[in-house]
């Protein structure tokens, strides 16, 4: 007698039973792209289904999401005041703070509000930093990363996550906050973000296209495995509370490698080319966009994430995906 697998693959019902992986509506989150102004909703061009809101208009559709278990959200600024040095993300009148003190007013403890934390939507040269002599100052740029998170953390974010890739980040913002009594302050890092040609539709969406060069001086060379479990366990050891993997699809042996070796919380972000890739298939007829887009979530679940950021969590809540 030969062993048969296929016995528990027979029914629908079996398959389920014995599935290894499973998602849950408490894994997802989902993005925002905050603007200026009132009464403001529209189109992403380059991300179907995905729009910029203002403040008030967030809010409503917030509620919406709500009622189908959408209750985790990471927040993007984009801001038509720009500087040289970004300091348009935490002056007085910064968009995001102003966001998530309203979005925490209304809603409390009820919804969980991520903020992005980097100067790319701030600067006048779309850069994640400073820049001295046309290129990017770390340590200069640390300093005005560390006050955006200061920012958002006062006007009550309940995580903030920084994407910039600057060295040394996650400790200064890990000590600003405990000495300003924001302890309680939950730093998600950008830990393993490599540079990608899948951001492409994102900088349309935040108006973050750098002005001239690259950002391949700080974010990640695809190429590097190594690296990234080297840049995994700095952020760890200053003090991060949950690492991320961006992009996703293309990542997956990382997720898993990064998984393999902490113990803290997993994130994975399923980024602007992922989705919109999907989205313009789909549109065409060539592909099943529910099977896609859950065969994709099942893989980064898969591959260790317990966190998921996608443009698709509200179709997977909302349509009843999982």
């Amino acid at each position: 007698m030969f062993y048969r697998p296929r016995r528990l693959r027979r029914t629908p019902v079996i398959r389920e039973l014995v599935a290894e992986t499973r998602l849950s509506k408490d894994m997802f989150v989902y993005p925002y792209f905050v603007v200026p102004g009132k009464n403001i909703q529209h189109a992403v061009a380059a991300m179907p289904g995905i729009n910029h809101f203002s403040v008030d208009t967030l809010i409503k559709d917030i509620e919406e999401g709500l009622k189908h278990g959408v209750n985790k959200v990471l927040l993007f600024g984009v801001n038509d005041k720009k500087s040289e040095d970004g300091s348009t993300s935490y002056n007085k009148k910064a968009l995001i703070p102003h966001a998530v003190a309203s979005l925490k007013k209304h809603f409390g403890n009820d919804l969980l509000v991520m903020t992005d934390v980097c100067l790319c939507a701030y600067t006048t040269h779309g850069h994640c930093g400073v820049l001295h002599h046309n290129e990017v100052d770390n340590d200069a740029s640390v300093a005005q990363l560390v006050e955006m998170a200061l920012a958002h953390a006062h006007a009550g974010a309940d995580v903030v996550a920084p994407s910039d890739m600057m060295d040394g980040r996650v400790e200064a913002i890990r000590e600003s906050l405990d000495n300003k009594h924001l302890e309680n302050t939950l730093i998600m890092s950008y830990s393993v973000k490599f540079s990608s040609a899948y951001y492409g539709p994102f900088r349309e969406a935040a108006d973050s296209a750098p002005a001239h060069g690259d950002r391949k001086s700080y974010q990640m060379d695809s190429r590097n495995r190594r690296e990234a479990l080297k840049e995994a366990a700095l952020d760890e050891d200053e003090g991060a509370d949950i690492l991320m993997v961006k992009p996703a699809l293309a990542y997956m042996d990382i997720i898993r490698e990064i998984r393999d070796f902490t113990t803290l919380p997993l994130a994975c972000y399923n980024v602007s080319g992922e989705y919109s890739m999907v989205k313009a298939a789909a549109a065409q007829g060539w592909i099943d966009e529910q099977k896609i887009v859950m065969e994709n979530m099942f893989g980064f679940a898969r591959a260790g994430a317990d966190i998921i950021i996608s443009y698709h969590a509200r179709d997977i809540c909302e349509k009843g995906w999982i």
